[in-house]
């Protein structure tokens, strides 16, 4: 069981920075399909992920043709607001790769057309454009790992001090 976060032309560092952490604390892998919007050594992607970058399995690629040559059987959903699925409708497999675009224009329109049936939405409110970029990310992070019960994730916790 694996989830793998694919991101498709990333602009803003500090968005990539967060999922990076949440890729490294939920046991995910990152992709990153360029170009990215900045450098992989740029401060603040680095300050966004935090102390978390040894703990994380990063992959690059040079455009989605390289990722599908690399991974040709990948099952993979699309995060978009065109799609009219419900992300929680979907039954994730074992080794799934979500799939994000760009902040400014999501997954390239041509992309999502030849792949509608596997593109899901996160509901808002009508009017609304979309959610942050690393909101989103956790959100389908976490629905793949509540369908897999937390498997292999600390899921209790206690207040330091309190030995009850």
């Amino acid at each position: 069981m694996h989830i793998h976060i694919v991101l498709v032309e990333p602009e803003i560092p500090q968005n990539t920075g967060n999922i990076a952490r949440t890729c490294a604390a939920t046991g995910a892998s990152l992709h990153l399909i360029e170009p990215l919007g900045f450098r992989i050594d740029d401060a603040k992607l680095k300050r966004a992920g935090l102390d978390y970058w040894h703990s994380l399995d990063i992959y690059y690629y040079k455009g989605l043709s390289d990722f599908f040559a690399k991974h040709p059987d990948a099952e993979f959903f699309c995060f978009s607001t065109k799609a009219e699925k419900k992300y929680t409708e979907i039954h994730y497999p074992d080794n799934v790769y979500l799939m994000f675009g760009k902040e400014t224009k999501g997954l390239p329109e041509d992309f999502l057309r030849r792949h509608y049936a596997r593109c899901v939405r996160l509901p808002m409110r009508e009017g609304q454009r979309s959610l942050n970029l690393s909101n989103s990310v956790a959100i389908g992070v976490y629905e793949v790992l509540r369908q897999r019960d937390f498997a292999g994730l600390q899921c209790t916790g206690r207040i330091p001090g309190d030995e009850n």
